[in-house]
């Protein structure tokens, strides 16, 4: 069988990683990124689209993950299985921050009766690894493993906060952001100057810049050697919760959390 012409990407992962690299298990965790919230259900062709891979390579990564449960077809369009999240339980379960974090952020939600969360920096994006609410539902859809562009959200910009100089302005010459709701800052120089006053401040605060009528504040979680290792927030409607009320009664609670949970971070 020829070998898949490799992809400039696929090229440069290979030169940096070696001939150990696994190519095929790339691609494999490619495809199953491709579906999400905008793509649940996907032909044979959107896939190789999206992950910019041939046809025959995207079938046999289909058909590899659907002899293993974690994907599922009607003979046209393809969609993942729930077993995708045995992937993200089994880093959940073996990794005691999680556990920790899911601890703090219920005991948080509990006492401000918001939904709090804990995520870390993943490429460009936050991915939540803990996540509380009170009954009433914020954020539909968002849960452990949901992902946020980081230039928009509060934990992402507490995290972006944490970088030195240089991977901070490599950031931000490499993301393209969009306006997710008119409040969302795109500008390059703007995007840096909220960074900064946020790094400064200790805190971060977002107004309806990921989605519209809710805000959120989050604070960095330091270890030991005061590197930032995740961030928390608590977030609510914009229509309940002014921005006065959320700095004056958020951030202390949320402050206070991190420097007990920072100690326990390894």
């Amino acid at each position: 069988m020829p070998r898949v012409r490799r992809s400039e990407t696929d090229q440069q992962l290979v030169d940096e990683h070696g001939p150990d690299f696994s190519e095929a298990l790339a691609r494999g965790l490619r495809v199953i990124s491709a579906f999400g919230a905008e793509r649940r259900l996907m032909t044979l062709a959107d896939v190789a689209r999206v992950v910019d891979l041939p046809r025959a390579t995207v079938r046999r990564a289909l058909y590899t993950l659907g002899c293993l449960g974690y994907v599922r077809s009607d003979g046209r369009l393809f969609q993942l299985t729930p077993k995708v999240l045995s992937l993200a339980t089994a880093y959940l379960a073996s990794n005691s921050l999680s556990a920790t974090l899911q601890q703090a952020v219920e005991q948080l939600s509990a006492q401000l009766n918001e939904a709090c969360s804990a995520a870390i920096l993943d490429g460009d994006d936050i991915v939540f690894i803990a996540r509380a609410g009170p009954t009433r539902m914020l954020g539909v859809g968002v849960d452990v493993g949901y992902r946020i562009p980081a230039y928009c959200s509060s934990m992402g910009r507490v995290l972006l906060g944490g970088l030195d100089e240089k991977d901070l302005a490599a950031f931000l010459d490499r993301i393209r952001p969009e306006p997710l709701t008119p409040h969302t800052l795109v500008n390059r120089a703007a995007l840096l100057a909220a960074i900064h006053r946020d790094r400064e401040r200790g805190y971060s605060l977002v107004d309806q810049e990921a989605e519209v009528g809710y805000r959120s504040l989050a604070v960095p979680v330091r270890r030991y050697d005061g590197r930032i290792v995740c961030a928390l927030n608590a977030g609510a409607n914009a229509d309940r919760v002014a921005v006065d009320r959320m700095v004056e009664s958020f951030f202390p609670v949320l402050r206070d959390a991190a420097a007990i949970l920072g100690p326990q971070m390894i």
